[in-house]
């Protein structure tokens, strides 16, 4: 019984979608179950048990973990995706990147390592359960 509460909880975060709008400065780390926009600035993680997209203006300092990314902005830090990678031709991309697959098109920058069909590490999003002790969650 609770069991299925929790999963229908899950099951909404999942279908959630999150966006850090364009002028938007975000200092710390994002995790979420669900899709993140990134249009603005993150100084920090971003980790996503679904779709990363990166805007043209946006500006990620920090390592990206998702299922799937498409980015046409700047990342600089490592970025791990498990399943697929697209950079978009304005994409600027300052670190290694882990990924199964991915598409370059024409005008993307990239500077790092590559490994492709690599296994990315599973992503784990952190729980914050009301008595202030931290959770990891798997999924």
């Amino acid at each position: 019984m609770f069991k299925k509460n929790e999963n229908n909880k899950e099951l909404e975060t999942v279908n959630s979608s999150t966006t850090i709008g364009k002028g938007a400065v975000l200092e710390g780390n994002i995790e979420t179950l669900g899709n993140i926009r990134i249009e603005g600035r993150v100084i920090g993680n971003v980790v996503s048990k679904s779709k990363i997209a990166l805007g043209g203006a946006s500006l990620v300092e920090g390592n990206i973990l998702a299922q799937n990314a498409e980015i046409e902005g700047e990342v600089k830090g490592v970025v791990e995706i498990s399943d697929m990678l697209i950079l978009k031709s304005t994409a600027v991309v300052h670190g290694d990147i882990v990924t199964n697959k991915m598409i370059i098109e024409s005008g993307a920058t990239f500077n790092g390592t590559c490994k492709m069909g690599a296994a990315v590490k599973e992503i784990k999003i952190s729980e914050r359960p009301e008595s202030g002790e931290r959770k990891e969650r798997t999924a």
